[in-house]
């Protein structure tokens, strides 16, 4: 009980030390000011503010901290004059830096980017049940699932007059990557994906003239071609 009287004591004589330090600034404040010959002057006054103001600060803090030795009322009063004086000196301290140490909210979330939007493909007669879809009049072929396009539509090359691309249905029956034509002078097919047994691919090529027979591709689009199609994929041609 003796240490305890001696605790309370001894934070009450701190709050009351403190506060008058603390006031006695307030105080001179109050009297007219003396103007200054200088800026050094004003500099070391606003200097001397804030340190007041920091001390103020961390003895509040310490004075919490010793508090807890204290019966709560006991700690109330205590903790409740010293508050009391350091508004009187520094209106406004408290609820500033208490403010300034709360924790921040974490800022919203980003909203989710909206999805890229289906393309639109006028999918003409080409059934929902085939894999790829090849236009010969309008220069286009895409891939499809169920219906909906999964890749294109790209341009292609189809055969030249005398030597048309066939039309109509067909499945996927061979792949070759590193394909030759032995008809054509080992001309190269590279990335070959046969749907006939005629010689009719689908194949890396020049889509500047028109092919023998075979729907040209460009590079990224046979190679996609033959990543994707598989043996007996359906293959629709109009």
């Amino acid at each position: 009980m003796l240490a305890f009287s001696r605790r309370l004591n001894g934070l009450l004589v701190s709050v009351a030390t403190v506060a008058t330090l603390l006031v006695a600034p307030a105080a001179a404040q109050a009297q007219p000011a003396i103007p200054a010959s200088s800026s050094d002057l004003s500099g070391a006054v606003g200097s001397s503010q804030a340190d007041l103001r920091d001390a103020a600060w961390d003895t509040r803090g310490q004075l919490h901290r010793q508090s807890s030795v204290l019966h709560p009322q006991a700690a109330n009063a205590v903790l409740g004059a010293y508050d009391a004086a350091v508004e009187g000196a520094f209106p406004g301290l408290i609820n500033q830096r208490t403010e300034a140490a709360r924790p921040k909210p974490a800022p919203a979330p980003a909203p989710a980017p909206a999805p890229a939007p289906v393309p639109v493909v006028n999918n003409g007669p080409c059934p929902a049940d085939a894999r790829v879809c090849v236009d010969i009049d309008g220069r286009r072929t895409w891939l499809q699932r169920n219906g909906q396009v999964s890749y294109g539509p790209v341009s292609h090359a189809p055969g030249k007059p005398g030597q048309e691309t066939p039309r109509g249905t067909f499945w996927v029956n061979r792949k070759v990557k590193d394909e030759i034509s032995y008809e054509f002078n080992n001309a190269p097919m590279p990335y070959a994906v046969y749907f006939t047994y005629n010689g009719h691919a689908f194949h890396m090529g020049n889509l500047a003239y028109e092919s023998a027979g075979c729907v040209r591709l460009a590079p990224n689009d046979a190679v996609t071609y033959f990543n994707e199609l598989q043996i007996g994929d359906k293959v629709f041609i109009y």
